[in-house]
């Protein structure tokens, strides 16, 4: 079964969560990951709001979360880290 990869971000510091996104995606790639939003428009409808928006679909939850404990993903997270606040899943689809 796939597996959504559901992140809602606050960016406090641009520039370091620009260099996190460009080797996050590049890891993200690696574990078969793609990307069906990123940022782009939305509507807040409950709970609170973080204004970028990103979801990635993953061949399965187990690819899913290798790719965020990978080496790769752990070193673009270090500049993520102090530059956002984040709320991350993983929800398998059905």
């Amino acid at each position: 079964m796939t597996a959504l990869w559901i992140a809602h971000v606050h960016v406090t510091d641009d520039e370091a969560y620009g260099k996190y996104a460009a080797l996050a995606t590049e890891a993200i790639a690696e574990h078969g990951g793609v990307f069906l939003a990123r940022g782009g428009r939305y509507v807040q409808l409950e709970g609170n709001d973080r204004p970028r928006n990103v979801v990635a679909r993953f061949p399965s939850l187990e690819a899913a979360e290798t790719c965020y404990n990978s080496d790769s993903y752990q070193h673009a997270l270090s500049f993520a880290r102090g530059a956002s606040e984040r709320d991350l899943m993983i929800l398998e689809e059905i």
